[in-house]
């Protein structure tokens, strides 16, 4: 492993990974393992890729805040033109801390309650993303209690069952998803929210899942929504000037996976949309920070269990979850390569759980304790869904821009494990 560009924000030099400017081993040396490391360079590259691949269309591109939440990344993405995508009280709050308006930011999610209802009514929301009959009559109740009008799209369960690209978990536009209103009874919801007086239709929405490799997924879907789009307006609603087209381009986390095609994609909507006279969203996660990211960590032990070798890393399932709850693949690889040959492994971390792995039967660099590793694209859907299990400390964020670095996020402390908690309740009578 020589000189070169690995991917965007990510190189060699002299053997060492660096991000931008940073070798990685000096973040490391000054903040400890793990840690989650970003490119600022990478995100505002993926960002405008997008927005090109999108010019000429009457398009937003949102960013879903799911994917990474950590305010010097959502500031990034506001600073860079985008609104956001939320499914939360927590990420609304999150969104306007880092500089977006209310209305620059849609309110999706299949469970919202009457709390955050009012909050997002109080912020000023583009629009809520309403995915069932009765979020539908709850909002118009809140918004009248409220005296005021609640903007609403309806989000479309398409019914793709082709949609799949990858694990079961983040398909969300087949037939039985909890996901959305069906597309056979969306008519009936647009009537329902036409009806109601503290309620105004603005839009449609689908998001049909993540990691979707095959554009026909995206064609049959967006075509139903435009058929749908074209039957509301016949049923006589004049309101609607939006449409969000969801997100879910793939990542190629590792070799031969899709990789998104962003100039069929921007084809396709001006050919299902370019006359229907809307304004346009999608809804990008991963895309836009999966691969500016990486989790460093340090080889803890080498041991073997009959013929298996393991590696056992100080990072684990708790700070990156989607090895074992997806299957998912990361690439590893040492900070400072070694010339190490492969050896077949497990590499592993010190969660007391067998699911507690970042890598099975993985040819990896066969390296001693001590070493430095990281763990490839880790920008989406890592620290996010990170916990404390088993009184496991949350990792440390550095955010890297050109030749400095930062932290974004403190590690959290001993003290932070318990901060919430008390040791004799507060009791209360009956």
């Amino acid at each position: 492993m020589g000189e070169g560009v690995l991917t965007a924000g990510f190189w060699r030099h002299d053997g060492a990974l660096l991000c931008e400017d940073v070798p990685l081993a000096a973040i490391a040396a000054a903040v400890g393992t793990p840690t989650y490391v970003y490119s600022a360079g990478a995100i505002r590259a993926a960002y405008q890729r997008l927005a090109d691949a999108l010019a000429g269309l009457p398009v937003r591109i949102h960013y879903a805040v799911k994917a990474n939440s950590t305010l010097a990344i959502l500031r990034i993405l506001q600073e860079s033109g985008a609104g956001a995508d939320i499914v939360s009280a927590g990420e609304l709050h999150r969104a306007r801390l880092a500089g977006f308006r209310g209305e620059d930011i849609v309110f999706a999610g299949v469970g919202k309650t009457r709390w955050e209802m009012e909050h997002a009514l109080d912020a000023g929301v583009l629009f809520f993303n309403v995915e069932s009959e009765g979020e539908l009559a709850l909002l118009a109740e809140v918004a009248r209690e409220r005296g005021t009008v609640a903007r609403v799209s309806l989000r479309v369960n398409p019914g793709v069952d082709d949609a799949a690209a990858g694990h079961a978990y983040i398909t969300t536009g087949e037939a039985g998803s909890k996901f959305g209103i069906d597309v056979h009874r969306a008519l009936d919801a647009a009537r329902a929210a036409m009806s109601h007086d503290a309620l105004e239709l603005v839009g449609l929405d689908m998001h049909i899942g993540s990691q979707i490799g095959e554009l026909s997924a995206f064609a049959t879907a967006q075509r139903r929504l435009r058929q749908l789009l074209d039957e509301v307006r016949a049923a006589g609603c004049g309101t609607i000037r939006w449409i969000d087209v969801g997100g879910g381009f793939p990542v190629a986390y590792a070799s031969g996976e899709p990789e998104a095609d962003l100039a069929a994609f921007a084809a396709l909507l001006r050919e299902t949309f370019g006359d229907a006279g809307v304004q346009l969203i999608v809804e990008p996660g991963r895309f836009l920070v999966a691969e500016a990211g990486v989790l460093l960590t340090q080889v803890l032990y080498r041991k073997t269990s009959g013929r298996k070798a393991f590696v056992v890393t100080d990072a684990a399932m708790n700070d990156l979850l989607r090895p074992s709850l997806y299957e998912a693949h990361h690439a590893i690889e040492p900070v400072v390569a070694t010339g190490a040959p492969k050896v077949t492994a497990d590499v592993v971390g010190p969660v007391c759980e067998t699911g507690d792995f970042l890598a099975m039967d993985r040819p990896v660099a066969d390296v001693p304790p001590g070493t430095l590793l990281a763990i490839r694209d880790t920008g989406a859907y890592g620290s996010v869904m990170s916990s404390n299990y088993n009184s496991r400390a949350r990792a440390a964020e550095v955010l890297v821009q050109g030749g400095q670095w930062g932290v974004a996020v403190a590690r959290e402390t001993l003290d932070d494990l318990v901060r919430r908690e008390r040791l004799a309740p507060e009791w209360r009578d009956a």
